[in-house]
């Protein structure tokens, strides 16, 4: 029986890794079943604990048990996107039998704590807060129904049960951790709580570190300090204490900056975002120097093993064999889902992420005419799959997937899948032959999608941002749009710019070579195989943040 009263991590532990880390995050995609994520960020926090088992970490998840998770993505009569809300029940998640209050809005809120032990996914230990209590009033039932609520009152309750409760249950657990690491900002309340525990900044400086995901300032979440203030949000610190504490005046509290102020080192997600988040904090006295590690992927949870297999010992035959077999068994979803049979033998572009502008899911379509003549091939024949979440709420992004959708309907060899959770991207990075990644740069903090790509045999074609600026060498390992002067182009122009050359290189490199040269396309997928393995496994990660964020 699991001591929850005196917690231990119940392993043992790798003695480089002794210090021990209490890792608060807002998702985690630890496995399918777990339905507690939107998309990278939990994608990227799932693999770190994945890792932080293997490499027998002495660290623990904090996140929340959303009770309706992120959304179930339906369809609508006409096939267009319809988000649904079901109640979700986990028979593998154990109860600690620990409840505890959080205020809000001056009222004790109570919160109870569950458990994902490490031997039931192969997972860092994690604790999941919950408000969904008979003691709490319907509202406060409500703080932890969906993940990143769209009530701006309802989204500041749910980051100070994370932050708040999250470090109130550490103490209820007597773990007692070296290190407190806010995997972006929305727990930012915990350090409040820190105040009290350990009265000075200074002294909660020493014990926190904090990663940015996000690489312009508009994306970082700003409130009203009255707001924040009336809900409770600084744990009894006045206004006046708190505009001291993170020096930032004025009627605006800047989570991230405030998480900034409060860390004794602080993180990119990938050189490049660094690089932008050095500058764009860089005239903000008083903040650490932010580093970068760059995201990365759990290869054991990810990778197609026989692939691999094949790939080391030279079988080509085998391996052009099990990829063929990949692209069919994903195919059988993608019929079920669309009615569409599409053919293993054919060039296949895959576009599947979260659904948001920056990223241009339908950026390919801005040319009608040219992807009409595309699709429409039959020496040289492309099949194309969508699938992503828009945020439930941005309607923008709901009607680029349905205007797909609808497009998708002129086209036998074009689909639109839902329900893009763990299991499905897996599969349809099998499926894929080319990983389409289009962002608008720089905005894509690192990106990690395209690296389970490669772990299943798919070339990269992207935009130079993120991550894909450490791995790419264009015609060996992927296919790169350049880069445009984005600094001084229109927003209008960067995407036309874009769109040419991405069919430029598709029509002129991509397809021939695909159909024409086979030996050189299974060499560019298999380099690509080759370096992702080491460089973008969350092996390598996870140890990165014990040596240059916790350890130091």
């Amino acid at each position: 029986m699991t001591d929850f009263r005196n917690y231990k991590v119940p392993y043992e532990l790798a003695s480089e890794y002794s210090k021990s880390v209490a890792y608060f995050s807002m998702e985690f995609a630890i496995h399918q079943p777990l339905k507690i994520y939107s998309g990278g960020l939990g994608f990227l926090s799932g693999s770190h604990l994945r890792s932080a088992f293997e490499l027998r970490q002495n660290l623990i998840g904090i996140g929340i048990l959303w009770k309706y998770g992120y959304y179930d993505q339906g369809r609508n009569q006409d096939q267009t996107l319809k988000p649904e809300w079901y109640e979700k029940t986990y028979s593998f998640l154990e109860d600690t039998g620990i409840k505890f209050t959080v205020p809000v809005h001056d009222q004790p809120v109570w919160v109870k704590a569950w458990y994902l032990p490490p031997t039931t996914f192969k997972s860092a230990p994690l604790f999941l807060l919950s408000t969904d209590l008979p003691e709490n009033d319907y509202l406060s039932q409500t703080i932890t129904h969906r993940l990143y609520d769209a009530d701006t009152a309802a989204k500041i309750a749910q980051s100070m049960i994370l932050g708040l409760g999250g470090a109130k249950l550490i103490d209820e657990l007597n773990f007692n951790p070296d290190v407190y690491h806010l995997n972006e900002a929305h727990g930012v309340s915990s350090v409040f709580y820190l105040m009290k525990k350990f009265g000075s900044k200074a002294e909660v400086q020493k014990r926190l570190v904090f990663t940015t995901h996000t690489p312009e300032e508009a994306g970082n979440e700003k409130h009203d300090y009255n707001l924040l203030n009336k809900m409770s949000f600084f744990y009894g610190h006045s206004i006046s204490e708190v505009q001291k504490l993170t020096e930032m005046d004025g009627a605006t509290f800047n989570h991230s900056l405030a998480a900034l102020r409060f860390a004794r080192k602080a993180n990119g997600v990938s050189k490049l975002h660094g690089e932008v988040s050095r500058k764009m904090w860089g005239s903000y006295p008083n903040i650490p120097e932010i580093r970068s590690i760059t995201n990365a992927q759990n290869w054991n949870y990810w990778a197609d093993k026989k692939l691999f297999r094949f790939m080391e010992e030279a079988d080509n035959l085998g391996f052009d064999d099990r990829k063929r077999y990949l692209k069919k068994r994903a195919f059988e979803i993608v019929a079920d889902q669309t009615g569409k049979l599409l053919d293993p033998d054919v060039l296949t572009i895959v576009w599947a992420r979260r659904f948001a502008a920056y990223k241009r899911p339908e950026l390919i379509t801005r040319n009608l005419r040219r992807f009409d003549a595309l699709m429409r091939n039959a020496d040289q024949p492309i099949q194309i799959i969508w699938a992503g979440k828009p945020y439930p709420m941005d309607y923008g992004a709901i009607s680029v997937f349905n205007q797909l959708v609808h497009l998708s309907k002129n086209y036998k060899n074009v689909a639109v899948c839902v329900d893009y959770e763990l299991t499905l991207s897996k599969r349809l990075k099998q499926a894929s032959d080319v990983w389409l990644n289009n962002p608008r740069v720089p905005r894509e903090a690192s990106g990690t999608s395209g690296m389970t790509a490669s772990m299943n045999g798919a070339v990269n074609f992207s935009t130079y941002d993120g991550w894909i600026c450490e791995f790419a060498r264009h015609g060996e390992n992927c296919f790169i749009i350049p880069q445009v002067d984005y600094q001084n182009l229109s927003v209008q122009d960067q995407d036309e710019e874009d769109l040419e050359h991405l069919y430029d290189i598709l029509e002129n490199q991509i397809i021939p070579m695909y159909y024409d040269n086979k030996r050189k396309w299974r060499d560019m997928v298999q380099a690509g195989m080759h370096d992702v393995r080491f460089e973008f496994e969350s092996n390598r990660m996870a140890k990165e943040y014990y040596k240059l964020m916790y350890s130091e």
